[in-house]
């Protein structure tokens, strides 16, 4: 069976337009889990553009599932991971202008970094994804740093304009799945996704979890959040 983590980020931006406090993500998240989700996902940015300290707070004692905190390699967030103590953080790129995480986490150019940064966590218990791009050469580097888990990034995938170009990036994706998986790693795969293309992913045996936000929650404000959860669950267990 392959897993579900919604990320909730989608929630606090529709939130964060008027600046209130709704809809609220934690309530979201909560309603998630009873809907069957495996995990609940955040990306707390240092802009705080969606999830807000509060958020990820009561997200954190609240969910029973397992909780997948985004963030940047930085030292601010280290202290927050220190203090939420979530079963698994996501190390991704961050940059402040873009309007969501547009590429995989160059490891080679911070190797020696990261790989302390992983090793603090470690010392917490807490478990470590790298968010990369589906490139062998990453997928190695990504266990040279001791990372637990590896999320391919599907990005170029799911933007593939043709059926031609979607399927040389899906047996990237497959190529990597296969690499790390014999390295030991766990692979995971997000960004993009949606209810369209998600059956190819879904038949890629090494992939065990699927991170997905937008295209759940925006297909939620049409038939609500149970069938919208439902149906994505039914496709990557299809």
């Amino acid at each position: 069976m392959k897993l579900l983590s919604l990320n909730v980020d989608h929630v606090a931006t529709l939130r964060e337009a008027r600046k209130g406090d709704m809809p609220d993500p934690v309530t979201a998240a909560l309603m998630a889990e009873k809907f069957g989700v495996n995990g609940i996902t955040v990306h707390s940015r240092e802009d705080r553009r969606h999830i807000q300290d509060r958020d990820l707070e009561l997200i954190s004692q609240l969910v029973k599932t397992d909780l997948n905190l985004e963030m940047a390699a930085v030292d601010e967030m280290l202290k927050i991971a220190y203090n939420i103590r979530p079963k698994m953080v996501t190390l991704v790129p961050e940059k402040r202008e873009e309007v969501t995480t547009e590429g995989g986490l160059d490891i080679i150019l911070r190797k020696d970094y990261l790989t302390q940064f992983i090793n603090n966590l470690h010392n917490s218990n807490i478990l470590v994804s790298l968010f990369i791009d589906p490139d062998i050469d990453m997928i190695k580097q990504a266990h040279k740093v001791n990372a637990d888990i590896v999320e391919l990034h599907t990005g170029a995938y799911a933007n593939a304009i043709s059926d031609r170009d979607q399927y040389k990036e899906l047996l990237k994706i497959v190529d990597a799945a296969r690499t790390a998986k014999k390295l030991g790693m766990e692979v995971h795969a997000g960004h993009g996704i949606n209810y369209n293309n998600v059956g190819a992913l879904a038949q890629v045996k090494e992939i065990e979890e699927f991170a997905i936000g937008h295209s759940i929650i925006s297909h939620s404000i049409y038939v609500g959040l149970e069938k919208a959860v439902k149906e994505m669950l039914a496709l990557i267990n299809s």
